[in-house]
């Protein structure tokens, strides 16, 4: 029998350990804005209205986002992400509440715009204090998960292997059951005798963990029948880490457990957040940028006869065509032969065109397509719709990045591949956005791409 660890592995009790330090944020973070602000730390009717509202919100909202499920094991990353997501959303609700009340104040936008951020940065600190020192505890002993493990394939060993070098999750493979030895772990018995080892020894194991492959599914049944009067959990690894997996994750539809292999991060309220992010920043960057637009309008006509904008057919999201809008930095005759690949800074013959395609400022009406819901400010760059019906067949993965809208900018981009450069590196760092996507990688892409446009321009 293992010593019982001294913080309880109970979701509960974590879930709780989160729920008291998210609410203390809310107050703490608000009055120190007020201080930082107005030069005091006390409380107006005001500061005490927002605070309640703001608490209300969360009680109700970051249950409904999964802030307090278990993220043992998981990338901390992931957590802070899903923390500060639920944050925003509950400042934007604060922000909508005040508005329609008639309760919202310009002359409080520095005050809010400190309240948010200190909120964030406290909400990201504790975060990753609480998974730091639980990881602490985990790697010295403490804190234990105890599971065992059933099968005694490649996959059962890769499996145990894996648990035993990440020692900061916290999980003690305490044996197997299989009909075949893996060497340095401890056989506790055969697939029949799951039942009898966990009538003795069920206040010393944790989880079940069955790792087997799908193809075993009469193994898998015999087995989950055993585990019928089990109180344990009971996961299951399926070996498909050898797959080619866009967010795969498990889903309950209509009362049945679904595993996805391949689904678009924009669905839901990331399909909703997405889409606020491209209408609101391209308006805002479309009434900045106005005048600029209308200097290289007046650039384009001057220096080649022919429209100032150049449609062209491209393909978004799901494979769908739209008319992809550009300023015009190449004759109008250019492609009377034919639509070739690559080459597109030849086919720039005056200065003014060269300019603007190398400093991108011809995809500047873009930021039009965005406003009509045609793409995205930030997604792997669109395609002709020639070509996408070639490269489909000859590169691996490619239809995949249609599983987002199309960027004007993007992950591909930012690093380096742009242009004519090579399209598998591109398409990898396309699939690496789409499994990654968060607000928060699409503002990097973004303030990346500004600097290295004024970079450009100045070269």
């Amino acid at each position: 029998m293992q010593d019982k660890p001294f913080i309880s592995e109970s979701k509960l009790r974590i879930a709780l350990l989160h729920r008291t330090t998210d609410m203390a944020i809310i107050p703490f973070s608000a009055y120190i804005a007020n201080g930082l602000v107005h030069g005091y730390i006390g409380m107006s009717n005001y500061l005490g209205l927002t605070m309640a509202i703001s608490m209300l919100i969360a009680l109700w909202l970051y249950p409904v986002l999964g802030l307090y499920r278990a993220w043992r094991g998981e990338w901390l990353g992931k957590e802070l992400l899903n923390a500060s997501q639920a944050w925003t959303f509950n400042f934007l609700i604060l922000a909508f509440i005040l508005y329609i009340t008639g309760n919202a104040n310009p002359d409080r936008v520095v005050y809010f715009s400190s309240w948010y951020l200190l909120g964030l940065i406290g909400s990201v600190l504790t975060r990753s204090g609480v998974r730091l020192f639980l990881n602490n505890l985990r790697e010295h002993g403490r804190n234990k998960t105890h599971i065992i493990v059933v099968g005694d394939n490649g996959l059962a060993t890769s499996t145990i292997k894996t648990l035993k070098k990440s020692d900061w999750t916290g999980f003690n493979v305490v044996g197997y059951f299989g009909r075949s030895e893996i060497v340095g772990e401890k056989l506790l018995g055969s697939y029949g005798e799951i039942n009898e080892y966990l009538d003795e020894h069920s206040s010393s194991v944790d989880q079940v963990w069955i790792a087997m492959p799908l193809a075993k599914e009469r193994e898998i049944n015999a087995i989950l029948e055993q585990l019928r009067f089990a109180t344990q959990d009971v996961r299951f690894v399926p070996g498909i880490e050898g797959f080619r997996l866009i967010n795969n994750s498990v889903a309950q539809i209509a009362d049945m457990p679904v595993l996805n292999l391949q689904i678009s991060p924009m669905t839901g309220m990331n399909r909703f957040l997405k889409a606020v992010e491209d209408r609101l920043l391209a308006a805002l960057i479309l009434a900045a940028i106005s005048p600029v637009m209308l200097l290289l309008a007046v650039g384009v006509k001057l220096t080649s006869p022919g429209p100032v904008f150049y449609r062209q057919e491209r393909v978004s999201r799901a494979g769908k065509p739209f008319m992809m809008y550009k300023f015009r930095s190449m004759p109008v005759d250019t492609e009377r032969s034919g639509v070739q690949w690559g080459g597109a800074a030849t086919k720039a013959t005056n200065r003014f065109g060269r300019f603007i395609r190398k400093t991108s400022l011809d995809e500047l009406p873009q930021f039009l397509n965005v406003l009509f819901g045609d793409m995205s400010i930030v997604g792997p760059r669109p395609e002709r719709t020639q070509f996408v019906n070639e490269f489909k067949y000859s590169i691996d993965g490619y239809m995949q990045k249609h599983m987002v809208k199309a960027g004007i900018t993007g992950w591909a981009q930012v690093n380096g591949w742009r242009g004519d450069t090579d399209l598998q590196k591109r398409i990898e760092c396309d699939l690496y956005y789409i499994n990654h996507w968060s607000v928060w990688m699409d503002i990097r892409i973004i303030v990346i791409t500004i600097f290295r446009s004024f970079a450009r321009v100045g070269e």
